[in-house]
């Protein structure tokens, strides 16, 4: 910490500080803490910096109001564009947390928190199970519509936040210079999170954190990867009866499961982009108008399921905004992933704090980018608010002019 900052820009790194963590456990706290951290910036006077990609973030910002402004109900678009203010910390993380020293310790609490809200979780799982065997049901038809949700509303919120801070901690393990006498805690951390993952049953997380570990180890000790499918039997046998079935149901769907009423939904995206490929339906609409763009050839009633989005990343921003704006979220992550590899490249062999940042950073868009397929992920404001917390410190790490620390 640099003795000759002043009160007021120490308290505003501190505020950007805890808007990145408070969002494991308060949505609300976080927002505040952002806000706050926001304004004390303005007043600081401390140079405003925003990563490279603000030209393709601006222009998807753009499109997402060009939609809005199209929309038969521009009112009801209004969620999505107050969803708008989440992208200031971007600003705030990039303008005020420019050491590597503050970088690990925000992944470093977010590890610690991560791990108590998925000790919860854990908690919830086995008292979900116990409550099945007490009411005489079958404990997956029982659990699977009631998942274990930490200190969050729903399990695909829960399971997105243990899969960035697992991936995060795995990518600090692998890269960064790590005390050996602390080496017990962050590997505690990573299984109690690894743990919570796997019972929350999140199907399209667990395809990303896989997905995401790959990366990380063939960077890290490339012939593990070959050991891939042994881990992942071994972590079959292991599991609850519970968590087999679901395991089972990738490839042998129940009635229960939700791979019947996704392709519903992606039938039905589909029929909205063909009908509006240049500007959607409009921000929020077709969650309002999804009942009519069914296809005709699907019978009533429709596959029991939530037909509040279209549970794909691509098609929900295609059929809001419109097929361009979707493209501009596309250039943004790829040239996200292109401008870290190329950082990656010229930094010098051995562990770092920029090369466990950067690492993390290109795992959380691959796994952000597998489990879109099957959700819209980063429509959740939770999820957003760290994707664009890992972004921002996977571009500081980039940034010659960041302390080392």
């Amino acid at each position: 910490m640099n003795p000759e900052e002043t009160l007021l820009l120490r308290a505003t790194r501190w505020l950007a500080f805890g808007s990145a963590v408070a969002i494991l456990f308060s949505i609300a706290a976080s927002q505040i803490l952002m806000g706050l951290a926001l304004a004390a910036l303005m007043l600081s006077g401390e140079k405003l910096r925003m990563p490279r990609i603000w030209l393709p973030l601006s222009l998807f910002i753009l499109g997402t109001l060009i939609a809005l402004a199209f929309s038969p109900d521009p009112a009801a678009g209004l969620p999505q564009i107050r969803k708008i203010f989440l992208f200031a910390e971007l600003l705030i993380i990039f303008s005020l947390l420019r050491s590597t020293s503050w970088l690990r310790w925000l992944f470093l609490t977010w590890a610690g928190f991560a791990s108590i809200t998925g000790a919860r979780g854990i908690v919830q799982f086995f008292q979900k199970v116990q409550a099945a065997h007490q009411a005489g049901s079958d404990s997956y038809s029982f659990y699977v519509g009631e998942r274990i949700t930490g200190f969050m509303s729903h399990w695909n919120t829960f399971s997105a936040q243990e899969m960035f801070a697992l991936i995060m901690m795995a990518s600090f393990l692998f890269f960064a210079p790590v005390a050996r006498k602390r080496l017990w805690v962050w590997i505690g951390c990573a299984i109690l999170m690894a743990v919570a993952l796997l019972l929350a049953e999140t199907r399209a997380v667990w395809i990303g954190t896989a997905l995401a570990l790959v990366y990380l180890i063939w960077f890290w000790r490339r012939w593990l990867v070959a050991l891939a499918p042994v881990a992942v039997v071994l972590v079959y046998v292991v599991s609850p009866p519970v968590i087999r079935v679901r395991f089972d149901s990738l490839i042998h769907p129940r009635a229960e499961d939700s791979n019947q009423f996704r392709l519903v939904t992606w039938r039905t995206g589909l029929q909205m982009i063909e009908a509006h490929p240049w500007l959607g339906l409009g921000p929020e609409e077709p969650r309002i108008q999804f009942d009519q763009w069914v296809p005709n050839d699907i019978p009533r009633p429709l596959p029991a399921g939530s037909y509040i989005h279209l549970h794909n990343l691509y098609l929900q921003y295609a059929a809001e905004r419109g097929i361009p704006t979707m493209l501009l979220m596309l250039w943004m992550l790829g040239r996200i992933v292109y401008d870290y590899w190329r950082g990656l490249r010229v930094l010098p062999p051995g562990p770092g704090n920029r090369k466990f940042l950067l690492h993390g950073g290109i795992a959380v868009i691959l796994a952000t980018l597998a489990e879109g397929v099957f959700e819209y992920n980063l429509g959740d404001s939770e999820v957003l608010t760290m994707f664009l917390v890992v972004v921002s410190s996977g571009y500081l790490a980039l940034e010659k002019d960041v302390v080392e620390g």
